[in-house]
């Protein structure tokens, strides 16, 4: 198909003469001024390159070039100035405004048939080069959304692995998770939070929350799956699960240091880096609490990070309303009751504080996503 020219000039002798010489290879579309120039622009065909001419009543050729070059639609075609103006500082201006290129009358065929097909040959290179440059931003985009996707279905794995060892449903770490995302939320509207809960910063705990009890992995089955009260002794094997999942996050952190060598890299394991570092924070630090009294390190007030702050209170109040091998669900009322007695003492006050403004969301998201022992087969 051949390339579509534009001549703007106020002369019709001129459009005449221009036009003839290079309608025998381009389709020529012609506009008298520099306002029907702005329209016929942006109507199909539109044009490959548009041959302008300066002196024209009304809107002249520097003016139509700065409306060319501020539309989306033709702020990319190539405009060559045509014109009696000769003088360097004329052509200075012109290109100056964005034209590629400058063209003086009286017109000189083999002149202008040379630039046009110059600067349409430049023209299609710049367009191939930008739809190569779109097919590989997409393939990147595309590339990137299954590695993300890939690494979510196995820290979703690993995850429920853990769960599934505690004899708990899925659903635990579908309502943590929730319940986390309702508590940045509204943490994140307080000044004194604002800076610390970032939409990546606030994704990341979403995404390493469901590794809270990795750990649980290392712990004995007669513990972990012990239907009644554990004895001292098992409890203190059962806290162990903590530090165990701190030190398998820690392994894994290691590994991502030492892959920075590889520069190629060096973007994704600065994210791989920082949500294993959340990971570990809560897989590590969900027990402790905010007087000091909790495990493993006894961690109190802002010393706890607040990620791990964020999963104390989640996990409690799921393992609250929620029916385990080991207990019956509380009623919300007494679950929420709990939480609150456990203001400034087990949990921070201001976390519970935004809980207890967003209760109605936690309740909704603990029906939504309750637990449904399976149906009994014939």
């Amino acid at each position: 198909m051949a390339n579509t020219i534009l001549i703007v000039d106020d002369n019709r002798d001129n459009l005449t003469v221009i036009g003839g010489l290079l309608k025998s290879e381009y389709h020529v579309r012609v506009a008298n001024s520099g306002e029907r120039a702005l329209q016929v622009a942006v109507t199909a065909p539109i044009p490959d390159l548009i041959l302008l001419d300066i002196m024209m009543p009304g809107m002249d050729g520097y003016e139509t070039l700065r409306h060319l070059r501020a539309m989306p639609e033709t702020r990319n075609i190539p405009v060559i100035f045509v014109t009696a103006m000769s003088a360097d500082e004329d052509e200075e201006a012109g290109l100056r405004l964005g034209a590629v290129d400058y063209i003086t009358k009286p017109i000189r065929p083999a002149i202008l048939n040379a630039r046009v097909r110059t600067h349409l040959a430049l023209k299609r290179a710049h367009d191939q080069l930008a739809d190569q440059n779109t097919r590989l931003e997409s393939q990147v985009r595309q590339r990137t959304r299954e590695l993300e996707l890939i690494k979510e279905v196995t820290m979703q794995a690993l995850a429920t692995l853990a769960e599934k060892r505690d004899n708990e449903t899925g659903n635990h770490l579908i309502r943590t998770r929730s319940y986390i995302e309702v508590l940045m939320h509204g943490l994140s509207t307080l000044p004194e939070f604002a800076g610390q809960l970032d939409p990546l910063t606030q994704e990341l705990i979403a995404k390493a929350a469901p590794l809270h009890d990795i750990g649980k992995v290392g712990i004995p089955d007669a513990i972990l799956l012990k239907p009644g009260r554990l004895t001292p002794e098992e409890f203190l094997v059962m806290k162990t699960h903590a530090q165990i999942g701190a030190d398998a996050l820690t392994e894994a952190i290691e590994r991502v240091l030492r892959g920075q060598e590889d520069n190629e890299h060096e973007q994704d394991n600065r994210y791989a880096l920082s949500f294993l570092e959340i990971a570990r924070e809560i897989a590590g630090g969900h027990h402790e609490k905010w007087d000091g009294s909790g495990y493993p390190r006894g961690l109190s007030g802002n010393a706890i990070p607040l990620s791990a702050r964020l999963m104390a209170l989640a996990d409690v109040f799921d393992a609250l309303v929620c029916k385990r091998h080991y207990k019956e669900a509380f009623p919300i009322e007494k679950s929420i009751e709990i939480i609150r007695q456990g203001r400034g003492q087990h949990f921070d006050p201001r976390i519970v504080d935004v809980f207890l403004a967003n209760i109605d969301a936690c309740i909704a998201i603990a029906e939504r996503h309750a637990d449904h022992p399976p149906e009994a087969t014939a």
